[in-house]
């Protein structure tokens, strides 16, 4: 399977708690909810198609917690985000989770996630897909196991908070496959891995 991430991301790289104050209030983030005004209906038809192209799921603790908390109580097969999140693999990476149960959940990453991380990849199947899970997402940046990049960039500057791109990330050129412009001005750009960077000068 492919491994693509999916983040909602600022114009200074910021990707904590856009859904809401209480995604991760951590070293005082006063910023939480920041991608909230920027969502419509269009943006959020488009984020769900693209949630349903899935093979299965891989997600942070956190983000595993806020997701297992709602979406099993959505319980109509119809509806375009509950119906995949529910009826498809779910792989939780966490050394201290040690039940889930949430149905078709499997706990992974408890000695090398790298390992486990590489053999979901093995499988056949279309895309394992990461949802926001910040922490997990710049682990496997820094270890080149990030096949596809897909942000929703939001017009707006935010100074401070955890941000996806740092110093522990690969060294690494990415191809635009795909942009598209949103109403509110979110742009939703997707980046295929297309490998080491390249360097020349224009002297």
């Amino acid at each position: 399977m492919k491994l693509t991430l999916t983040q909602q991301i600022t114009l200074d790289g910021v990707i904590q708690a856009p859904g809401g104050p209480e995604e991760d209030p951590s070293d005082g983030f006063p910023h939480g909810g920041w991608s909230f005004p920027f969502f419509d209906e269009e943006l959020g038809a488009y984020n769900a198609e693209l949630l349903g192209r899935a093979d299965a799921y891989l997600l942070g603790r956190r983000t595993y917690d806020i997701f297992a908390a709602y979406w099993p109580l959505r319980t109509d097969p119809a509806d375009t985000i509950a119906g995949p999140l529910n009826s498809r693999p779910k792989y939780v990476a966490s050394r201290t989770l040690k039940s889930a149960d949430w149905a078709g959940t499997q706990i992974i990453g408890g000695s090398d996630l790298v390992k486990d991380v590489t053999a979901l990849k093995e499988r056949p199947g279309g895309e394992l897909q990461i949802h926001g899970s910040a922490a997990l997402a710049a682990f496997l940046l820094g270890h080149g196991l990030i096949d596809t990049v897909r942000l929703l960039t939001c017009p707006v500057v935010l100074g401070t908070g955890k941000r996806l791109f740092t110093d522990r990330v690969l060294p690494a050129t990415f191809r635009l496959a795909e942009s598209r412009a949103f109403a509110k001005g979110v742009v939703f750009s997707t980046y295929e891995l297309a490998g080491r960077p390249t360097y020349g000068t224009f002297e």
